[in-house]
């Protein structure tokens, strides 16, 4: 597994990323898969070795929120670990998936053992919720186009640079609405404003961010 970096195994030593991968079994999943779904119990989390994938959680109109997309490295699930409650979200996969899946017990044992993973459980949850506080900000102050760019730039951070410099990020416009909290078509006029000041280009499910720091200088 090569972690992204941020993630939850990303600031792991090479022995602590070992040890937690030895935990649990590995399985696959194709592109599209439900890896758990919202309200059910189950007692694992879910580490991503390859692919990526979505966490969805349902709306009070019955659609479903993106609420996340998680690469290499990731912990999802968490919160089953610790509370036994039912899940607050679904995990789908994005792309063909392998994961770790680690019982609950098992998990809690290694984060006992591991100060560090500790320390990072609660690092990645006050990320996410200060992410959260971010997003509900942006949502309210923002329009479609100011959004979408905000997320072009977070997701940018997690994307590897290709040889010319560009970063294309893999997520289909619907995946972005759900992201931001907007339509899909208001998703689509965003990019064609950020294609015409030629920030991005669009392929079919990709975004590809030609200018970064531009993009940066453009949301800031």
């Amino acid at each position: 597994m090569t972690a992204t970096p941020g993630s939850f195994a990303g600031t792991f030593s090479n022995s602590e990323r070992a040890e937690l991968l030895a935990l649990g079994r590995t399985r696959k999943y194709p592109r599209n898969a439900r890896v758990f779904t919202e309200g059910e119990l189950s007692d694992f989390v879910v580490v991503v070795v390859e692919g990526r994938i979505k966490v969805l959680a349902s709306t009070s109109d019955g659609t479903e929120a993106v609420l996340g997309i998680r690469s290499p490295g990731a912990l999802v699930g968490e919160l089953a670990a610790f509370d036994g409650g039912p899940r607050t979200a679904s995990a789908i996969a994005i792309d063909p998936l392998a994961v770790r899946i680690i019982p609950a017990e098992e998990f809690r044992e290694f984060v006992a053992r591991s100060p560090g993973a500790a320390l990072e459980i609660i690092r990645m949850l006050m990320g996410r919720l200060r992410e959260g506080d971010r997003r509900r900000v942006e949502f309210g102050a923002y329009d479609a186009t100011s959004r979408v760019a905000h997320l072009l730039c977070d997701l940018a951070s997690e994307h590897a640079r290709r040889p010319d410099g560009a970063i294309e990020v893999r997520l289909a416009q619907h995946e972005l609405a759900g992201l931001v909290g907007a339509s899909r078509e208001s998703v689509a006029r965003a990019l064609a404003v950020l294609r015409d000041r030629s920030l991005v280009t669009t392929g079919r499910g990709t975004v590809t961010i030609v200018d970064s720091e531009s993009l940066r200088a453009f949301v800031s």
